[in-house]
């Protein structure tokens, strides 16, 4: 079976690679998150966001659907998700 068609963008929904972002669903109380990347499978249309960070300085990369990321300003479950409605870029 050929390797997936993977497309890693640095770039999404107006965040930059360190961004803080807040993530829903994950039961982990007082994580903190930073954007990675966004990647999608071309061939299946599945597509992830993944971040870096965790509980207490922890650094481990993790995957959340697009619809999970929230601004870190944002009230996640008020406010839109990123994939509802992007930030802009600031320059």
């Amino acid at each position: 079976m050929p390797p997936a068609d993977l497309r890693r963008n640095a770039r999404w929904a107006g965040l930059r690679p360190g961004d803080p972002v807040q993530v829903a669903g994950t039961r982990m109380r007082g994580a903190s998150w930073s954007f990675v990347a966004h990647v999608a499978n071309v061939e299946t249309g599945e597509e992830w966001v993944e971040v870096v960070g965790g509980r207490n300085g922890d650094r481990a990369v993790r995957s959340f659907r697009p619809d999970q990321l929230y601004a870190a300003s944002s009230r996640p479950g008020r406010d839109p998700s990123l994939a509802q409605a992007p930030g802009l870029p600031l320059g």
